[in-house]
């Protein structure tokens, strides 16, 4: 059923594609029961690889004097059409199996925080999913970033 839907959104094929290209292994989760739409999410045992060493966003990015990454997961996301996964959205992959076990993902960042130039991450370590907070323009090589997509 979802296969009909992407034929008839090549956009959506092609965000689909980018995921699969950068090692986000993307699968459906579930269903937006206001929408309709299902819904894709990065589904690959560690952070994918092809967007790692990332800081948050474009301003953190500019905002490095020196070794500023290539790129930034909010605007990797953008170009992919796709968003980043929030908190709860995170929080329900989880149940869905153990990911980012040796690695961690930026999440969605509420404009408070952001605002005050922070960027929140999680990962799952002791068999626990954890929260943190980190200067946004901060980036690591075990540090990436999940994307949904809706279709």
């Amino acid at each position: 059923m979802y296969k009909q839907k992407l034929e008839t959104q090549p956009k959506k094929l092609r965000s689909l594609a980018q995921m699969e290209e950068t090692g986000g292994e993307p699968d459906v989760v579930g269903v937006d029961e206001k929408t309709g739409e299902f819904l894709f999410v990065d589904c690959s045992a560690e952070s994918p690889k092809g967007r790692r060493s990332v800081c948050y966003d474009k301003e953190a990015r500019e905002s490095r004097k020196e070794h500023a990454p290539q790129n930034s997961a909010v605007e990797m996301a953008a170009a992919m059409a796709a968003e980043l996964l929030d908190e709860e959205q995170y929080r329900a992959l989880q149940t869905l199996g153990k990911f980012d076990q040796k690695t961690s993902s930026w999440i969605k960042t509420p404009p408070a925080i952001r605002k005050l130039d922070g960027a929140l991450f999680c990962d799952r370590r002791y068999d626990t999913v954890f929260l943190y907070h980190n200067g946004a323009q901060s980036y690591y090589a075990v540090r990436g970033f999940r994307v949904l997509l809706k279709v």
